[in-house]
């Protein structure tokens, strides 16, 4: 779907463009925002439409953007209205009220469009600061609707996330451990560890490990790791979503294990000397 004139009313009016303005924000505070949000500069020449203030900038953005991308950005903006307005800094009414309500489901729609599911999954599993710009810059090939051109950095994420994951069990391996073999060593811990409650996790978890085997291929011969022909977008979009799913999931088993740890310290630094 795109923006209709009606739904981009609806926003005009929550937010206040008619005025040029967008909320309360200044040049810089809206720069900063949207930067926040989506990772964008929206000051960029794209972005430049009609008279180029922030509403127009607004405007430009859903002019150019993706689906995905148009419906985060809108999401925080609604948040920001809603906070102003519970804080008093924004006068409202029922009909602001229930046009909140109405551009909250339209938002759903918008991001509801984003072909790979669990995107926001890849996220840096360490605080290697290459790690996370390596994460923006995947999802951002998702986010303007690229996944060809992501697929060799995907590949180069997933063997620094698995990587952690092995460090973080006690798993020993070396730099030329391939991904796959990385993986099948992590399953096979986390199984010897009763972290897996049904066989067919196992079994799923366990196919994953010829699939990754599988996805060094396309990074060597399929993608711009080297200069190839390309894969195809619905396949790239396939493997997307097989690889974002999996590391969802494994985020399930860590992810008490790292507040278990973060609460440990909590209690010691706690201590009276």
């Amino acid at each position: 779907m795109s923006l209709t004139f009606i739904e981009k009313n609806k926003f005009e009016k929550l937010f206040g463009m008619k005025s040029g303005y967008v909320l309360d924000f200044s040049d810089r505070t809206f720069q900063e925002f949207v930067g926040d949000s989506v990772g964008i500069d929206i000051y960029e020449e794209k972005y430049n439409y009609g008279s180029g203030s922030k509403a127009n900038r607004l405007r430009g953005f859903w002019n150019v953007e993706s689906n995905y991308n148009i419906g985060k950005l809108l999401e925080k903006l609604l948040d920001y209205w809603l906070e102003q307005a519970q804080s008093g800094e924004i006068n409202f009414d029922v009909a602001d009220e229930n046009n909140h309500k109405d551009c909250l489901i339209i938002v759903a729609k918008l991001k509801a469009e984003n072909p790979v599911e669990n995107i926001d999954a890849i996220q840096a599993n360490s605080d290697d600061r290459t790690f996370k710009i390596l994460a923006e810059s995947i999802r951002e090939s998702i986010n303007n609707d690229e996944p060809e051109k992501g697929l060799d950095r995907l590949h180069t994420f997933t063997i620094k996330y698995v990587r952690q994951l092995c460090e973080n069990h006690q798993i020993t391996f070396d730099k030329e451990t391939p991904l796959h073999s990385l993986f099948g060593g992590y399953v096979k811990k986390i199984v010897k560890e009763d972290l897996i409650e049904s066989e067919m996790t196992e079994r799923i978890l366990k196919s994953s490990i010829s699939v990754l085997e599988a996805f060094n291929g396309v990074r060597n011969n399929q993608s711009f790791a080297h200069d190839n022909v390309i894969l195809n977008y619905n396949e790239s979009i396939l493997i997307f979503n097989n690889v974002s799913n999996v590391i969802r999931f494994l985020e399930t088993i860590e992810k008490p294990k790292t507040e278990q740890k973060e609460e440990i310290i909590e209690e010691w630094n706690d201590l009276p000397f």
